[in-house]
């Protein structure tokens, strides 16, 4: 049975933003496949938190697809009228030989991202349905730049992140930020090349409550100050980014698709916050979380990542329903109903 809107195909399925996507999909009435990555490990994954989605029975298709081999996603995309590209490569290392191994698996991942983003675009123009592809970026292809000033803390779609600078400082999860920007481009030039319409959403990082079954690393990221110091040295303290709750991002992808004439790339962050203001909002909450105190905060050193600006998505109509207390309170809430806090 199709939705009354039509069928999609949403890559990626049950990662953090693909999984609100589908649950938000099926709520507007679209007929909704989904791929999964196939591999020995994954044939028993519990993918229940989709297939009990409400209109998941009737509208909802699941598909085996690995961005490694991009035909696999053929079946999905047949007879769509739209796809949401959410998947990312996740190679796997042996622990006992990391070392050896992780810089293959960072170019690797570099590859993949590129060779499956341009290789699903192509099952999109040959299948003679789809009309558009909107392209799951990220903020980290955008923010990176050698020269980044006061001047550059608010950056709009026309910032590129450096590939050349990111190579050869190699900061953090370098190769996730290389894969975003070389494959956001290459898709976005397949694009204007073939005749497809494609457009990208950047998303910072995004929080709020998730369905999926493990604890999405952004949320883990943006509650370091409640999971513990040890957090914080991990994934390096931000003292400053921007955010967007994951439901926004949801609507904003759908908005995209139904948009009469969208254009290249869109940032996606109604704000940004400070450790300070979490901390606050933290405290006036939840007095049973231990955490740092104000002046501790204050000295604690580390990134100031840019706003995003996000203007161009708002002039073409987008609306913004979440604030940043209600974001975090929301994902709080969802950590502490999982038992992960």
């Amino acid at each position: 049975m199709e939705g009354g809107k039509g069928r999609v195909c949403v890559t990626g399925g049950t990662g953090f933003i693909a999984s609100v996507i589908i649950k938000r999909l099926l709520h507007e009435g679209y007929s909704v496949n989904t791929t999964i990555r196939s591999s020995p490990a994954n044939s028993k994954k519990d993918v229940s938190f989709l297939t009990n989605l409400p209109g998941a029975p009737q509208r909802l298709q699941i598909f085996n697809a690995d961005l490694n081999n991009p035909e696999s996603f053929n079946a999905a995309i047949e007879g769509c009228i739209g796809v949401f590209h959410t998947a990312t490569p996740s190679p796997t290392i042996d622990d006992d030989n990391y070392s050896s191994q992780l810089n293959q698996t960072q170019e690797s991942i570099i590859k993949t991202s590129v060779d499956g983003v341009l290789g699903i675009l192509k099952s999109c123009l040959n299948s003679k349905t789809v009309k558009r592809v909107v392209y799951t970026s990220s903020g980290s292809a955008v923010i990176h730049h050698s020269n980044r000033s006061r001047e550059h803390e608010i950056m709009d779609e026309s910032y590129w992140s450096d590939v050349d600078f990111l190579r050869d400082t190699k900061p953090w999860l370098w190769f996730n930020s290389v894969s975003k920007t070389l494959a956001e481009k290459a898709a976005l030039e397949f694009g204007e090349q073939h005749g497809l319409e494609v457009v990208s959403l950047i998303p910072p990082l995004v929080l709020g409550p998730f369905i999926c079954s493990k604890l999405p690393d952004s949320v883990h990221i943006s509650l370091a100050i409640l999971f513990g110091q040890g957090n914080m040295d991990q994934f390096g303290a931000l003292v400053r980014f921007p955010i967007a709750h994951v439901d926004d991002l949801a609507r904003a992808h759908i908005f995209l698709l139904q948009h009469p004439n969208p254009k290249g790339r869109y940032n996606c962050s109604p704000c940004s916050v400070t450790l300070g203001e979490i901390a606050d909002i933290i405290r006036s909450k939840h007095p049973e979380f231990k955490i740092p105190s104000p002046e501790s905060i204050k000295e604690i050193t580390g990134e100031n990542m840019p706003i995003l600006n996000s203007k161009k998505l708002i002039d073409a109509g987008f609306e913004f329903k979440y604030g940043t207390e209600e974001t975090f309170e929301e994902a709080i809430q969802c950590c502490k109903e999982k038992g992960y806090l």
